[in-house]
């Protein structure tokens, strides 16, 4: 039942390392599009203080997330819901962090607007929204590999792509969230962690 992904399994202490000084001291870390589960299983190991939330569409991606916490005996993970970003309710009425990797660059943008409504809805003052992924930035990609990667995403479906670092921004912030923090990252991605004012 567990899935692997390679990419998780580089990428996961990195971020963690971005994210360990910025996520709260208690509560509820809610993960959108946890995928394999492989990053929620590596932060809840790292946070015992924290509860970690995972979710995604996919029902083998949650069997998969849910494998992980049993095999690792996580007693800080609950159990992956099904969340779909677009709609107005969401199965979690309150979080205290909300984090989403490599999410908005395959799927519409409509569900970068709904992840966005979503988290400002949940987040209490102060509460952190944490992206990660490729960005374009001032239109332009950052690398030749992201370039490729983009054209790639768009051949699969035109609805996708690496979206540019101004547009989610200034989505981020017309739904009450402040600037980001950005944070450059391995593999020419980037953090970014906005805060709900």
């Amino acid at each position: 039942m567990k899935r692997e992904a390679p990419a998780a399994a580089r990428n996961r202490q990195p971020i963690l390392d971005v994210l360990q000084p910025r996520l709260p001291a208690r509560g509820l870390v809610l993960e959108i599009a946890s995928g394999t589960g492989e990053h929620v299983v590596h932060y809840a190991a790292a946070r015992p203080g924290l509860v970690f939330q995972p979710s995604d569409p996919d029902a083998g991606a949650r069997a998969s997330i849910d494998d992980w916490v049993r095999t690792l005996g996580l007693d800080n993970v609950q159990p992956a819901l099904e969340i779909d970003v677009t709609k107005s309710t969401w199965p979690v009425e309150r979080a205290d962090a909300v984090l989403c990797c490599n999410m908005i660059h395959i799927a519409p943008w409509e569900a970068a607007v709904g992840l966005v409504t979503g988290a400002a809805r949940l987040l209490p003052s102060g509460g952190v929204l944490f992206l990660y992924g490729p960005y374009r930035r001032g239109g332009r990609h950052t690398s030749p590999s992201n370039e490729a990667f983009d054209s790639d995403l768009k051949r699969r479906n035109s609805a996708w792509g690496v979206r540019n670092l101004e547009d989610v921004i200034e989505l981020a912030e017309s739904r009450g969230f402040s600037a980001p923090e950005i944070v450059e990252m391995p593999a020419n991605n980037l953090s970014l962690l906005f805060k709900r004012l």
